[in-house]
Parts: structure tokens; sequence; C-alpha cells
């Protein structure tokens, strides 16, 4: 076996790897023939929601509404009141209903101010 040569001196030798350069990621990556658009300020929760409040106010109201239906119907279901419970479950629904129309609304609403 004295005649026979390793893998590593039969590959031509190669120039070594270039360095490791850590991406950066707090910036976006560099790439040719490419400017990304400019951030637009990060909102909070809180001024996310006032804003959409304000654009839109019924589907707020339509959750509170939805929620309340169902807390209140829950507890008279507890209290054995089921005449009570089954008009707030009804009433739950005609919310829920409100709130989805809302959204539609909304979402309408918004794709016709921008066009």
């Amino acid at each position: 076996m004295a005649g026979t040569t390793s893998v590593s001196e039969q590959t031509p030798k190669s120039s070594p790897p270039p360095a490791f350069v850590p991406f950066d990621f707090s910036r976006p990556p560099v790439i040719e023939g490419f400017t990304p658009l400019p951030r637009a300020k990060d909102e909070t929760f809180k001024e996310k929601f006032l804003r959409k409040t304000k654009e839109n106010p019924f589907v707020p109201i339509g959750c509170l509404g939805t929620a309340g239906a169902l807390i209140y119907g829950l507890r008279a279901f507890n209290q054995g009141k089921t005449r009570q419970s089954q008009m707030l479950m009804r009433g739950r629904i005609f919310a829920q209903g409100f709130t989805v129309f809302a959204i539609i609304v909304g979402v309408f609403t918004t794709v016709k101010t921008k066009q």
C-alpha cells in the first residue's frame, strides 16, 4: 500500500475559504439591484388598537356585546334560568353576526378608500 496516495493528496490545493462574517440581524441583507422600502414606524399594541377602533368602531362594540351576552348567558345557565340563558345565547349569535358584518363593511371601506 505504499504506492497508493491519500485522497487529500489527489485533490488540488485551493485557496482557504473566506473568513466567517456573521450576519447582522438588525439590518437587512445587501442584495445587488434591490432597494428595500423604508420601514414604517412600529406601533405598540395600544396605538394599533386605538387606530383600528377609530377606523371601524363597530367591531369592538360587537365584540363586547358578544362577550357580554356569553358571560351573562353562562351565568344564567349556571343558575338554572334556562329561558333567560337561551335568550342570551341567541343574543350572542346576533352580536357575533353584527361583528362579522362590521368587519366585512370595514374591509370594503378600507379597500374603497385606498383606490
